[in-house]
């Protein structure tokens, strides 16, 4: 199993802003300060420069991702969820219709990835492909430990059985679609991996971070 690569924490409001190089040092300046802002960074020449840039070069992006920090501040008092985390989700504007997914780290809120819309899909397909990306991602860059949340039994289901079991009808509009769905199921197929797929527990936690909002 790969190791976690290292991070470097900046924290421009919290008990006592800084940069910090171990996440558990993080959470002790950032749980309980309100509306505290922090983020991690590769490297410590980049953190440096971002704690001397402020909050509003690097923190802003991220909070406007998925609808504000507000809506992501509680995660961290939530001992359940593993920060370090990558959630995932999909939202469609119909059944069939115009689907987008997307997968957002819960530490921060960056989105990692962002696709679609994609015409005459549903949003179980929507959340099959979200897991499978992120899988992909992960084993390309060998982080194969990293936490996958999803809100989605279904997909839970599709990717462990390697094939996305969909009603959905193929038609000339979603030919793309259907492409992606194929290589989907043979990446399962052909790949291993490791890292945990965990359901989002929404009725206690809250909407998930890679949530679109247009609920």
């Amino acid at each position: 199993m790969a190791a976690k690569k290292k991070k470097f924490y900046v924290v421009w409001e919290g008990h006592v802003p800084g940069v910090y190089t171990d996440w558990a040092d993080c959470q002790e300046q950032t749980r309980g300060y309100p509306n505290a802002k922090f983020k991690s960074f590769p490297t410590r020449p980049a953190a440096d420069q971002a704690f001397r840039d402020g909050a509003e070069m690097h923190y802003g992006a991220g909070a406007k991702a998925t609808g504000g920090s507000s809506a992501r501040r509680h995660y961290r008092d939530i001992p359940e969820i593993d920060q370090y985390a990558l959630s995932v989700d999909a939202a469609c504007s119909g059944n069939p219709g115009d689907m987008e997914y997307q997968g957002v780290w819960i530490e921060h809120g960056d989105v990692l990835f962002k696709k679609g819309p994609y015409t005459m899909a549903t949003n179980n397909v929507g959340e099959f492909l979200a897991l499978v990306h992120a899988l992909a991602y992960f084993h390309q860059t060998g982080e194969q430990d990293v936490t996958i949340y999803t809100d989605s039994r279904t997909a839970i289901a599709w990717v462990r059985n390697k094939k996305a079991k969909t009603q959905l009808k193929q038609t000339s509009q979603n030919t793309v679609l259907f492409n992606l769905i194929q290589r989907a199921e043979k990446w399962l197929h052909t790949h291993t991996y490791s890292n945990p797929i965990i359901k989002w527990d929404t009725k206690n936690w809250g909407e998930i971070p890679a949530d679109f909002g247009r609920k």
